[in-house]
């Protein structure tokens, strides 16, 4: 079963172009500003995605988010007076197109047909074609197979604003000599669109928008959602809702601290009565100082992107699991500073909410403290980062690496070949040092049987795998239940005692007290 990356990050926000609500995968800001325009003052995302691959990111999810955004169009004359209206993909005021219209190689009884040349270009009259597309042969008479709105649905570029003319666009000639062949650019009528608001960043689970854009994403470890504006924090719905979706994607919502918390003593104030807890969110504080390139001097911004760009760099020196007492606390890179300075004694009473601190210098005296997560109440283990970040990288790679078995019949050598999968998987893990320093015996167990798969007989009813490791106390267990069948895959934490809740049989049941009592042991 191969290991998952660890260390990427999703950002969800508003951009100044690219894609809505899609999850584009990159590898640098240098990529970010290709697809979407880079830095942008009403929006704090692209200072947040720069501070993450400076400060050690290295993959990154971005979902752009748009709220009442509308798209440029391009009008191309044809017939009498008539013409073909256009307008781009994607919305707002930076989405530079040009086309061009001609009818080389259409028969010439083929009045109706055209060929059809869009780009898109670095500025308004530029020549930098940063992309392009061909259309060939379109038409535009109803019904026909070639029929422009039809073939521009697949565009990434262009739509058609139904209906078409009656007649094709004239031929694109050039302007000065009426010769060659030449381009229309679009209008001045994109439109960016107003700030966004939380339930803009939340979306809609059913149409995959906002957030839930990244349904579509294979795997990440962080969720950002930066601030909606320099001067508006992330309201508490948001959070919520974030922080649940995290749950289910077994991934961490980084947090950032409020505006309003300026010093400590304020955060320690505020964190009285916040009210904020989950063991799949964490938060640094404070906020960060860095170099605003577009503005020219250096401003105060939300910490998360840095915050993700530390994580992952962590990893690319440490496995999740690990926490040595002689490995040094990932600092801000040079360019970056925390906003203020924090005592010995308010770091451990920040600490004591669940709120770890940044350094913008390492210090050999600073007393180690162990990354918290902003849980209460939960697990002992997942107070802390590196254990909750543990259980969701295994429990990520297991869902991940026996996906194959969610379209065939849970027959017996199919559930043997799934158990003997896992059982290699986290024997390799114990042999990497996780688990708690335990015996391999009592390290973790894998139940993909009859006695966890009694009811099914078919692949519509899917596979169960019944899987714990070891936590940090001796005797106690993380345990998941994993279902794989034809609507998807899904993890959940269970306790061995309570597995009424799954519908089990009760020799299911029995048995697994049985198991419970022998651990316990």
């Amino acid at each position: 079963m191969r290991r998952l990356p660890t260390g990427r990050a999703a950002f969800v926000g508003r951009t100044l172009r690219g894609p809505v609500n899609r999850a584009v995968a990159l590898t640098s800001f240098t990529e970010f500003q290709a697809e979407f325009g880079g830095l942008w003052q009403p929006s704090p995302l692209g200072y947040a995605l720069e501070q993450f691959f400076d400060n050690g990111g290295r993959e990154a999810y971005v979902v752009r988010v748009a709220n009442g955004a509308r798209p440029a169009t391009l009008t191309l004359p044809a017939g009498d007076g008539d013409a073909l209206v256009l307008h781009a993909a994607r919305p707002g005021t930076r989405e530079f197109l040009r086309a061009c219209v001609d009818y080389d190689q259409v028969c010439a009884d083929e009045v109706a047909s055209f060929n059809l040349t869009v780009q898109r270009v670095r500025a308004q009259g530029s020549a930098h074609v940063e992309d392009q597309e061909i259309f060939a042969g379109v038409s535009v008479r109803p019904g026909d197979s070639r029929h422009l709105a039809h073939v521009l649905a697949r565009s990434e570029l262009i739509r058609s604003i139904a209906p078409a003319p009656p007649v094709r666009p004239h031929r694109t000639v050039d302007a000065a000599s009426g010769l060659a062949t030449g381009w229309i650019g679009s209008n001045a009528d994109g439109d960016d669109g107003a700030p966004l608001s939380d339930y803009d960043l939340i979306g809609s689970a059913v149409e995959r928008t906002g957030l839930h854009a990244l349904d579509a994403a294979l795997h990440f470890d962080f969720l950002y959602l930066p601030p909606i504006a320099r001067d508006r924090d992330l309201g508490v719905s948001a959070l919520v809702v974030a922080a649940r979706f995290c749950h289910e994607r077994r991934a961490l919502l980084i947090v950032d601290p409020p505006s309003a918390w300026h010093t400590a003593d304020d955060a320690l104030r505020a964190l009285q009565d916040w009210g904020f807890t989950s063991e799949d969110a964490l938060m640094y504080f404070p906020r960060i100082l860095a170099y605003d390139k577009l503005r020219g001097r250096f401003d105060t911004f939300a910490s998360g992107g840095a915050v993700a760009g530390l994580l992952a760099r962590r990893d690319a020196q440490l496995q999740v699991w690990e926490e040595r007492a002689d490995a040094p606390d990932p600092v801000l890179r040079p360019g970056y500073k925390a906003v203020c300075q924090i005592t010995e004694a308010q770091r451990a009473k920040l600490w004591g909410f669940g709120v770890n601190v940044l350094q913008s210098v390492r210090s050999a005296t600073r007393r180690p403290l162990r990354a918290r997560t902003l849980a209460a109440g939960s697990a002992a283990d997942f107070l802390y980062l590196a254990p909750r970040r543990a259980a969701q990288y295994i429990v990520n790679c297991v869902v991940h690496g026996t996906r194959w078995s969610a379209e065939l019949a849970p027959e017996p050598h199919v559930l043997r070949a799934v158990e003997e999968q896992v059982r290699e998987f986290l024997s390799d893990l114990h042999r990497g040092g996780a688990f708690a320093g335990r015996s391999l015996e009592d390290a973790f167990f894998v139940i993909c049987d009859r006695r966890v798969n009694a009811q099914a007989t078919d692949a519509d009813q899917g596979l169960n795998l019944l899987m714990g490791f070891a936590a940090s106390r001796p005797g106690e267990f993380h345990s998941y239940r994993i279902h794989h069948g034809p609507g998807g895959s899904a993890a959940r934490a269970v306790t061995l005692n309570r597995l009424h809740d799954l519908r089990f049989s009760p020799e299911q049941i029995e048995w697994a007290e049985r198991l419970a009592s022998r651990l316990e042991a």
